[in-house]
């Protein structure tokens, strides 16, 4: 399972089960494939009634948002976010890369009903840009790729507000009560897998503390997706409140799960979409809104506000990123896919049409990222290896 943990690897599924999935979609049986996909499984008893698709995005793939909380808070904690200096060019340079796309999308599709699919073309997907990164540059600095991070981390919380306040309709506020309640058990009794706690301390068995903390933690998702707020949320909750050191073991055995079933799970699930047989002009504003603010908008977006953070905070950080490493981070921000996808989801839940086209913008936007970002990436590399730069990074656990 250790192969899984590979960025490389990551990103290969991730972009294999997305291409598998717009292919079967559209395939002659194609149709059967999308009804089993919009196929309800039912828990009557729980009131839980969601199609195959949505058991994937808001129950899976709240693992994956755990994941990316855990990696958030260390960042937060012990990594290059913990001080404000670390964190104000990456931060200034992730909220570029949230409105310059945003702004993108506004201007193709002011005055219609697709306005409101702006978040869009915001997100940053960590994984295939880490992975991207990783095939292509082998002598890129550890200062590039920790920037990277840093500022996908950002992206990500941006994102992850952006889900709970603006796709979040009616909540019931009991429930959410009781979410929070079971959150808050969740990290109270995570202080029990600490190091020296004194219940490892004692060498008690860890099982029945693990399997209360899965019962805390699925509670904590039912309780979530009753309340109306979207249940991946639970996952970022419970990964912000575990403790530390609990919280990284877990998210490394999760991440083989997360990158090898999970993720080309939803991506192939996002993907089965029949391409639409219309013309470009008969094309949906947001889909033209989608395809450039991807590329183009975080492209512009993040080297723009990262040179000016550069000179504002130059005194502080001492060594700030080049206009070339801007650019190799602009263009691998670019890359939406996960979290685009599910954004697109949310944003058009009740317009199946012009969702199918989102996907598939969705797609041709981060394709044509990871060509442009594999050519910057490439070239930048070579210039690094030129002037005797060491190869070989690690993984997102690995530093």
């Amino acid at each position: 399972m250790s192969f899984l943990r590979s960025e490389r690897v990551a990103a290969a599924l991730l972009l294999a089960a997305a291409v598998l999935g717009l292919l079967i979609a559209n395939l002659p049986f194609g149709a059967s494939i999308i009804a089993m996909k919009d196929a309800h499984l039912e828990i009557p008893f729980l009131r839980v009634d969601l199609s195959t698709g949505h058991w994937i995005t808001d129950g899976l793939l709240a693992i994956f948002f755990f994941i990316v909380a855990v990696e958030l808070k260390r960042e937060l904690v012990i990594g290059e976010l913990n001080s404000l200096s670390k964190a104000m060019l990456p931060a200034i340079a992730a909220i570029g890369g949230v409105v310059v796309p945003a702004a993108i999308y506004v201007a193709f599709t002011a005055g219609g009903q697709t306005v409101d699919g702006w978040p869009i073309p915001t997100a940053t997907d960590i994984a295939f840009a880490l992975g991207v990164l990783a095939v292509f540059g082998r002598f890129i600095p550890t200062r590039v790729r920790v920037f990277l991070l840093a500022l996908a981390v950002l992206d990500d919380l941006i994102a992850i507000l952006i889900i709970a306040f603006f796709f979040t309709t009616d909540a019931d506020l009991s429930y959410l009560g009781f979410a929070g309640i079971s959150i808050a058990l969740f990290g109270a009794v995570s202080r029990l897998m600490k190091p020296r706690s004194a219940w490892i301390l004692s060498r008690r068995p860890q099982w029945p503390i693990n399997v209360l903390l899965v019962v805390l933690a699925v509670l904590a998702w039912y309780f979530t997706y009753r309340s109306g707020v979207h249940a991946t949320i639970a996952g970022v909750a419970l990964g912000l409140v575990m403790s530390r050191r609990p919280a990284g073991r877990a998210a490394h055995a999760l991440e083989p799960w997360s990158n090898g079933v999970i993720l080309p799970l939803f991506a192939f699930s996002a993907a089965l979409v029949a391409v639409p047989q219309v013309s470009p002009s008969q094309l949906d504003p947001a889909f033209w809104g989608i395809l450039v603010g991807l590329p183009v908008g975080k492209l512009v977006g993040i080297v723009a506000a990262g040179l000016l953070g550069a000179s504002a905070v130059r005194r502080r950080t001492g060594a700030p990123l080049t206009f070339a490493d801007l650019g190799v981070v602009g263009a691998l921000g670019g890359i939406g896919f996960t979290v685009s996808l599910l954004m697109n989801e949310l944003a058009f839940a009740q317009l199946p049409g012009v969702r199918d086209e989102g996907t598939l913008a969705v797609l041709l936007g981060s394709g044509i990222a990871i060509v442009l970002s594999a050519i910057v990436v490439t070239l930048r590399s070579r210039h690094y290896r030129r002037l005797g730069g060491p190869a070989g990074m690690g993984g997102p656990f690995a530093h």
